[in-house]
């Protein structure tokens, strides 16, 4: 998957859910769990001059963007968190007979003004932040986390959850409250509340510190992203790189009065062409090392004492709960469940991936030496040399795809595979208020014209965005009294902005991350369960991406192409000429893809699989014998490297970094299930995998789910074909 930036997810009173394609499983992000809901249960009190904390009066209730100011959201989780705290109070100090109605469920359900102000404030610090923001979020971390942990260790309120779970089996539960009574009994446990004073005092502190740091490692990444640029002067030293990039490099370098010259940036849309294409040498090295040294310079934003303070204090907590290290902490509520397991997925794919990318380096040097007979093969010409290989084996360049590839007509292919399968309708909205110009709306609809839902998409870079592709909400679906809640969902991306020559093109690689993401949106719009905790995208994190990358496997398939794939100055659709290209090629550096991506997951694991503090560890020093270790060869560098590795340290992804591929398993066995059919449409398999994998949230054990779709346990088989690593 092509994600970078993690999302803050909003933790729901002691459930410690996900919220989309980079939700949190743990206390560090955003620190408090959240109910989805809309706004009908405002407090009683006069209305309150604070929009956040009023009623949203816009259409479907959705964030008034317009009204609001930085200013109002401190106040507003101040008093959301005290309406909270009464709300959980009147649950554990009620004089009543506990029962799963008036405890498990209200509790799920309680907390919906500070669900609103969190989802909002959220997706705000992460897509649109700036100064102010980034303050209100280092103050309102540590506040959150405490929040949170009073509720996990309020020893009423556990009593009443405890005494509910020990007579589960004597009540007339549903399959999905028995779900949720599970997961809450557990979550408590997990969140502290069979340990001593002493050890929830400690454990509380922890939880506020990690949420502190975790915030302070995007805010050095950010600063990182946007302070790196490489000004180019010299026309000539712009050899080999395409029409469009430069176009865009000027226009970046005019906007800070440097007209005649070139502004490239660490931002993907700027950094991975220059990689691509740039035939200067040097500057190839410059940006390559602005990237993979980020967070790395022993300055004010360098994140190493940062993440290092983090793996301890995690490895600190795991063992105050009785864990051996982090990674059984976390991987206890996956569907990986341990250690071992994940190690053991990780090792049979890189037995697979490490020959095939050790086979693709002899041929890239081969390529190499033509251009520098005396020189040595660095990292930082592997992307170059690799688009050189491929045009010269393939005769394919991916600068022949990008004309054919209009965001806004990706988009639509995108709607109209959802369309098919799921008979979804997509109609845009202009009367909605937006956080950025950048912003469009759809409302969804069924295909009987029912509300579905809402969906933001948000295209392009800017200074206050973090980098990648992430999928998050301003609302979840729930049902509330037997009436639906309806979700309002937010993909977020940083594609090329048009130029003032050409609309945004997309490489292939941008493509498959838009299906990618709207795989997500679709997994919160179709959710339709109860409970808020259990909706959408609250599942394991390992689970979390088989329907993003579902979605993936549609934007390369002829059939689909040839629909959206039309040159965006004739119209012309793409030549068949150049799918066949594609699909011969489609095996091309997979294994440096596949290997690149192993080692970062391997590393996750080194980090978090710890069972002493790392009070000396030097971050460099520990990662370059990690990497060793699992013998990668020098001429690739980890997709991630510590001091940048946003998923894990700012986000939720530590010890799940492996997600990724746990799901490519299931994503790509999941597709056999429809190309096994005469159509990829089969109408059929399509209601089977809505119905039981999509619309399910976390009502079930994901394996059970995944296995009422297909009728069997998944394969590998697939994965490794479509890869090319049998």
């Amino acid at each position: 998957m092509k994600f970078v930036q993690p999302v803050i997810t909003v933790l729901l009173s002691a459930t410690f859910a996900s919220c989309g394609s980079a939700p949190t499983q743990t206390k560090e992000t955003a620190t408090l769990t959240t109910k989805r809901i809309e706004q009908k249960s405002e407090p009683s009190s006069p209305p309150p001059q604070n929009p956040l904390l009023a009623e949203f009066n816009t259409p479907f209730s959705v964030p008034p963007f317009t009204e609001i100011t930085d200013d109002d959201y401190e106040p507003a989780f101040e008093e959301a968190m005290r309406i909270h705290d009464a709300e959980v109070a009147e649950i554990a100090d009620a004089k009543v007979s506990p029962t799963f109605d008036n405890t498990v469920a209200a509790l799920d359900y309680s907390g919906a003004l500070l669900t609103k102000v969190a989802l909002v404030f959220f997706a705000k610090q992460s897509a649109d932040t700036n100064d102010k923001v980034q303050e209100v979020a280092k103050t309102v971390a540590p506040k959150l986390s405490a929040h949170a942990d009073r509720i996990s260790m309020n020893p009423r309120l556990f009593a009443k959850i405890q005494r509910i779970y020990q007579e589960r089996e004597s009540l007339e539960l549903s399959p999905e409250q028995q779900r949720l009574l599970e997961l809450t009994y557990k979550d408590f446990v997990r969140g502290g509340a069979l340990l001593s004073d002493d050890d929830k005092k400690k454990l509380t502190e922890i939880n506020g510190r990690l949420s502190v740091l975790s915030v302070q490692f995007g805010d050095h990444l950010l600063a990182e992203n946007n302070e790196f640029k490489l000004i180019i002067e010299n026309e000539k030293e712009l050899a080999g790189l395409p029409k469009a990039v430069i176009d865009a490099a000027a226009e970046k370098a005019a906007q800070e009065g440097k007209e005649g010259k070139w502004k490239f940036t660490l931002h993907k849309p700027s950094w991975i062409p220059f990689m691509q294409y740039a035939e200067h040498r040097e500057h190839r090295k410059t940006m390559f090392s602005g990237y993979t040294e980020k967070g790395n310079h022993n300055d004010k934003n360098d994140n190493k004492a940062t993440l290092l303070e983090m793996v301890t204090l995690r490895l600190e907590r795991a063992k105050l709960l009785g864990y051996p290290t982090h990674a059984n902490y976390i991987l206890e509520m996956n569907m990986a469940q341990t250690p071992n397991k994940v190690d053991e997925l990780l090792q049979k794919l890189w037995n697979g991936a490490l020959p095939a990318a050790e086979k693709e380096l002899k041929a890239l040097k081969k390529v190499f030496r033509k251009d520098y007979p005396k020189e040595q093969f660095m990292a930082w010409d592997w992307f170059y040399y690799t688009e050189k290989l491929r045009a010269e084996k393939y005769d394919l360049n991916e600068n022949e795809l990008r004309p054919y590839f209009r965001l806004e007509n990706v988009q639509q292919g995108a709607f109209d595979v959802a369309s098919k399968l799921f008979g979804l309708q997509f109609e845009k909205r202009t009367d909605l208020p937006i956080y950025s110009d950048d912003v469009t709306t759809f409302e969804v609809k069924s295909a009987e014209g029912d509300h579905v839902g809402l969906l933001y998409l948000d295209y392009f870079p800017r200074p206050g965005k973090q980098q990648g592709a992430w999928m998050t909400e301003f609302r979840g679906q729930e049902k509330r009294d037997g009436a639906m809640i309806h979700p309002v969902i937010v993909n977020v991306f940083n594609f090329p902005r048009p130029t003032k020559d050409a609309p945004s093109l997309l490489s292939l690689e941008e493509v498959e991350t838009l299906f990618h993401e709207f795989g997500h949106g679709l997994h919160g719009l179709l959710s339709n369960v109860t409970y808020p905790s259990l909706s959408g995208t609250n599942v394991p994190r390992d689970f979390v991406e088989l329907p993003s990358q579902f979605m993936e496997n549609w934007a390369v398939e002829k059939e689909v192409l040839t629909t959206y794939a039309k040159h965006y100055q004739t119209g012309e659709i793409i030549p068949d000429a150049l799918i066949k290209k594609l699909e011969a090629a489609s095996h091309f550096n997979q294994g440096f893809e596949t290997v690149e991506y192993l080692a970062a997951s391997f590393l996750d694991m080194k980090w978090h699989t710890l069972t002493e503090a790392p009070s000396d560890i030097d971050v460099n020093e520990f990662e370059d014998n990690a990497l060793s270790d699992i013998h990668l060869p020098d001429e690739i560098v980890s997709r991630y490297r510590s001091p940048y590795f946003a998923h894990i340290f700012s986000g939720g992804y530590s010890s799940g970094y492996y997600s990724y591929i746990w799901s490519a398993v299931l994503d790509s066995d999941a597709f056999a299930a429809f190309k096994e059919q005469r159509t990829l449409f089969d109408t059929a398999t399509a209601a089977a995998y809505r119905d039981n994998i999509l619309t399910r949230g976390n009502t079930a054990d994901p394996i059970e789910l995944y296995k009422k779709f297909r009728g069997k346990e998944p394969s590998i088989e697939p994965l490794l074909e479509k890869r090319g690593l049998k």
